[in-house]
Formats: structure tokens, sequence, C-alpha cells
């Protein structure tokens, strides 16, 4: 009964929607048109971005599934040949209690609806990006969580949060079709970091373990050679003419630099920030097997608290095209 709603309200939606895409291109028009049975709660009519710039992804709506009741188990009982030392994790502490969410689980789910330290949060990881996020999912009264669209824009993951069916931009944390449109999600500090980094500044954590070790084949990189290609996967956006649009690069408050430089100097101060390099982190983009993937090393980001200790800051370790597409082209500093 509750599919047969779902069809009607999306069946009544299609007049109103019928002057909309008549200004789009025959193409996305029928995008919009299949959109709307399979989106009934979400208003195509408001909009922040050109619909034509949004593409499947290959997946249907959560073809791709989040994972809204994770399993954890303390680090200090991992044992290695499930999580080497060197994988990558986006290591999390709120309120002197942390959590690490393995890229072996995320490159498989992508999204995590969790609460740590009183705070709900989404942790995400667009492959196709490397971008790692961890978003407060509270918002002007709702608590939201998060699924998947199966929709790429500047091929960057596109999310919708399950209370109003907003589309939101992972790599932006904004919403850009349907109720929310316009809104901002606040970003939570977080490390991506190796898995020996994260037990060692936290020794009491826990560590996200697959709900079912035998639904994804974890710890396989399904994007082999994917951070050493020539061109990014499902993008038809400018490339930066100044940096080959693959290398990694840091974002802080829409200013990025590159991992390259960073590498070099080991350590960079530019206001202020200070942007550490160390090494020992696998690369989850590259060898099959994300153990074995080459080192790219680990990034940390502070600046100086108002009680005068340094504080890790938001960041995100990404790729030169994705900055260069949602900055405008905006330089990114390599030397």
């Amino acid at each position: 009964m509750k599919r047969l709603s779902m069809i009607l309200a999306a069946v009544l939606a299609v007049p109103l929607l019928t002057g909309f895409v008549a200004d789009t291109d025959g193409a996305q028009a029928q995008s919009v048109m299949r959109w709307a049975y399979e989106w009934p709660k979400t208003d195509f009519k408001k909009t922040a971005v050109d619909l034509k710039d949004i593409i499947s992804g290959g997946p249907p709506k959560d073809g791709i599934p989040s994972i809204d009741k994770p399993k954890f188990m303390p680090a200090s009982r991992v044992n290695s040949q499930d999580l080497a030392p060197t994988e990558p994790v986006i290591g999390v502490v709120i309120n002197g209690q942390a959590k690490a969410y393995p890229l072996r689980i995320l490159t498989w789910h992508e999204i995590v609806n969790d609460e740590l330290g009183g705070v709900p949060i989404s942790v995400t990881y667009c492959p196709l990006c490397n971008s790692s996020i961890v978003f407060d999912r509270r918002l002007d009264g709702l608590i939201l969580d998060f699924g998947t669209t199966g929709k790429l824009r500047n091929s960057d993951m596109v999310m919708y949060d399950r209370q109003t069916e907003t589309w939101w931009q992972q790599f932006l944390g904004e919403g850009i079709v349907g109720e929310l449109v316009g809104k901002k999600l606040k970003t939570v500090p977080a490390r991506l970091e190796s898995f020996e980094n994260f037990i060692s500044r936290a020794p009491d954590g826990k560590v996200l373990i697959p709900n079912d070790p035998n639904m994804r084949s974890y710890g396989r990189n399904p994007y082999e050679r994917y951070d050493s290609a020539s061109a990014p996967f499902l993008y038809g956006g400018d490339l930066p003419d100044y940096i080959e649009p693959m290398v990694r690069v840091i974002v802080v408050d829409g200013r990025a630099w590159s991992m390259p430089l960073i590498r070099k100097k080991g350590q960079l101060v530019d206001g202020d920030l200070t942007l550490s390099w160390s090494k020992g982190q696998n690369s989850a983009l590259d060898t099959s097997r994300i153990r074995k993937g080459r080192d790219v090393g680990n990034i940390v980001v502070q600046r100086k608290g108002t009680g005068g200790e340094m504080e890790d800051v938001v960041y995100d370790v990404t790729f030169a095209f994705v900055y260069h597409a949602f900055h405008g082209g905006k330089k990114i500093v390599v030397n």
C-alpha cells in the first residue's frame, strides 16, 4: 500500500514537472521525469545546480547501501590480518570518544550514520574523489540520516537525507536539490590516517567492523590503479592545466595545497595553519588489495586554539580535478 501511494504521488507530480523540464534538453527532461517516479518526495523545482550536471553513477537509489546500525570492536583487539597497521581509516574524536572507520569498509558503503560523544554524525567517503568528510547530522531541529542516490556531479557522490529526500553534494556538504536546497551541513574535524596512527593517539578507541563480513569483498579495491590514471572517471568538466588532475590535494576552508608539496617539506605553515605529512598510509585506490597500496602518507592539519594548544581543523584529502571543479578553477598551492 505504501508503495502504491508513492507511485500515485509521483504520477500526480509529473504534470507539475512538465513545464519545468520543458526548458531542458530531451535527454535531461527524460532523466528528471524518471527521477520523479523514484523520488516522489524530492522537489525538483528547487535546485541550486544545473540538473544536466548530475549523472547516474550506475547503482540505483541505495544501490550502495549506507551503514545505519554500525558495529565496532575495541581497536586493541583488531587483528592485523583483518586491518593492516598502514591501512587508511577516518579517525574521529568527539568529547573524548574515538572511532576509526576503515576505508576497506567505506569503499563499499560510502556512508556510515552513527553517533559519537553524544553527537549524531555521518562519516562519508567518495572513492572517485578520494573525499572523506564527516558531517554533524543535526540541522534546523532535525537529525538527518543519509543514503546514496547513485548519482554523481563532477564525479562526486550525491547523497540524500531520508527525512526530506533532499539531495546533497558530499564534497561541499550543501543541499543542491529539494526542500533543503542551499542549506549547509556542519563538518566535524577528522583525520584520514593509518590505523597505526589512530591507535597510537586513541588506544581506547573503537573500530568499525562489517555487520556481515561476507556482504562485500572488504579490503579489496574495486577501483584498481584509479589514482594513477591520466584522467578521472565519469567526469566531463575542465581539468587544471598546471597540475595533474589525479594529484592529491589538501583542502581547508576553500584553499588547497598539493600533497607533493607538503610531502617534500614535511611541514608547511601558512598563516595560522600547520599542515604536516608523515609516511605510513596505503592508498585505497592503488592496488587491488588496499593493504598493499603504495605509501601516500598521512596528513594532519591544525591551528592554535584559544588556549594556545594545537587543535585539529576540518580538512579533506581529494584530487586536484575535484577542487578545480567545485572551486571555480581557484589555484592550488603547488610550490
